[in-house]
């Protein structure tokens, strides 16, 4: 075990970066797939420059956590999380999530963001309540598409984690979009240094679990950020949704940005993230 690693209670390894003072409220991020704590360079860097203390993880199976091929589902994210908070004894802490990092987000504070231990919470381009169509969700998106994800990531995962940058998540396939190689290489970069088997398993974990009732647990003020040109996650069956189980709830809806957008527009997305914090 390493100064940035932790070991969880069934031996996995989860590399963390905690950056700041440690007597400061701290804002911890959880990443979506199939990325790292490196997602998110644009915010850690902007809110360490503002006094926080700022906490990035590497979920199981991702980045530089052990490439594990069990526990790649949401209860066992969310109890990592939990030891990763309980060992640097974080309190008040405002837990800020992507995609399915935004799911993790969502099952942690349900389950154990009681005590103090969270102030806040952020959903950017979440993925709950439920991304899949189901008899009780029939606006989500079918299985074929997630069963094309996954064979699509059997069949060559390196040019599907090319592919997906470059087009969907950043948006870079709209007419007039500012492509950027940079961003995309290293979207490329974060997501080759994950576990194929730990990627492939949290497939089924952003699409199929169901989130309502986490929703609807959580007392904290959420803040629920969504691009109306997410083409990953859709707006309607996602943030629109969620904001409505929420108890205390705030939607902000930015018009034409897409799924990526704490990276593409990590100055608008910084700006409403502080006044949310400090409000």
């Amino acid at each position: 075990m390493t100064s940035n690693t932790i070991t969880t209670k069934d031996g996995t390894q989860i590399f963390h970066k905690d950056w700041g003072p440690k007597d400061a409220q701290a804002i911890v991020f959880h990443h979506g797939w199939p990325l790292s704590a490196d997602d998110w360079d644009a915010q850690m860097l902007f809110f360490l420059a503002q006094g926080y203390r700022v906490v990035a993880h590497d979920r199981r199976g991702h980045g530089r956590s052990s490439q594990t091929d069990t526990g790649n589902e949401m209860d066992t994210y969310a109890a990592d999380v939990a030891e990763l908070a309980a060992h640097l004894d974080l309190k008040g802490a405002i837990h800020v999530g992507h995609s399915t990092g935004g799911g993790e987000v969502t099952r942690y504070v349900a389950q154990y963001g009681g005590g103090g231990r969270v102030a806040k919470a952020v959903l950017i381009g979440a993925v709950p309540p439920i991304m899949l169509k189901t008899e009780n969700n029939p606006g989500g998106l079918p299985i074929e598409v997630f069963d094309g994800f996954r064979a699509a990531l059997v069949a060559n995962r390196a040019q599907f984690f090319r592919d997906i940058p470059a087009g969907p998540f950043y948006g870079f396939n709209r007419a007039g979009a500012k492509v950027s190689e940079g961003v995309i290489d290293n979207w490329w970069r974060q997501g080759m240094m994950g576990g194929a088997k730990a990627h492939y398993d949290c497939i089924k974990a952003f699409s199929e679990t169901d989130f309502t009732e986490d929703l609807k647990k959580i007392e904290v003020p959420v803040l629920v950020m969504h691009g109306d040109d997410d083409q990953i996650v859709p707006i309607a069956d996602s943030a629109l949704l969620s904001h409505k189980l929420l108890k205390n709830g705030t939607l902000k809806v930015y018009e034409g940005l897409p799924h990526g957008m704490a990276t593409t527009h990590a100055d608008v997305i910084n700006a409403d993230l502080l006044a949310f914090f400090k409000a």
